[in-house]
């Protein structure tokens, strides 16, 4: 089971960090994804962090704005994000992949609203 949290309504140029803890898995085991999906949009990956040596992948939008990190001790994958534009607002989704397959479990989404 994985529970987003720390969305919320911000103005562009603040700062949010999302939570995402897991429960119920191996969490060391598993490649870390957030994904968003706004309005009218298809869902799109935002950040991952890999299970085994912790390399990152950011979307080209967040580039230099967003940061995914991950606590092993805690069961929790981070998102900060900082910049904020209108565009990024979506409803943000975690998810894992056990060893690099497929994502297979998701959370419920934490919403994330910025206003110009």
């Amino acid at each position: 089971q994985l529970q987003a949290s720390g969305g919320g309504l911000v103005q562009a140029g603040d700062s949010l960090r999302l939570s995402c803890a897991a429960s119920g898995l191996t969490f060391s085991r598993y490649n870390m994804g957030w994904f968003r999906q706004a309005p009218g949009k298809e869902r799109e990956l935002v950040a991952a962090i890999t299970w085994n040596d912790g390399n990152t992948y950011y979307a080209d939008s967040v580039k230099g704005r967003f940061t995914i990190s991950r606590d092993n001790a805690k069961n929790t994958v981070y998102l900060q994000m900082n910049s904020l534009k209108p565009e990024d607002t979506a409803v943000y989704y975690c998810a894992a992949a056990l060893m690099g397959r497929q994502y297979k479990y998701w959370g419920r989404g934490t919403l994330v609203t910025v206003s110009s």
